[in-house]
């Protein structure tokens, strides 16, 4: 099962790489403002996002068409 969490964009030097799905910060989606990210990994929550909260596909898609994340107005 995938899960999704939200971190802050001054969280990614402490990420990981090899206990998520992104393969660097260069592969992270970021909101709007630049201040937030979300790193997906599968399995086990690993040890640096302990304590912060999973989302499933579902709940980060609806997340993600957000304000924070999404301009409708934006160009393509």
């Amino acid at each position: 099962m995938r899960n999704y969490v939200i971190i802050e964009a001054s969280e990614v030097p402490s990420v990981d790489f090899n206990q998520v799905l992104e393969a660097s910060a260069d592969a992270l989606v970021y909101s709007l403002d630049g201040t937030k990210t979300i790193v997906k990994y599968e399995g086990t929550q690993p040890f640096f996002l302990l304590g912060k909260t999973e989302y499933n596909h579902a709940e980060i898609l609806s997340i993600l068409e957000g304000p924070e994340w999404f301009d409708p107005d934006a160009e393509v």
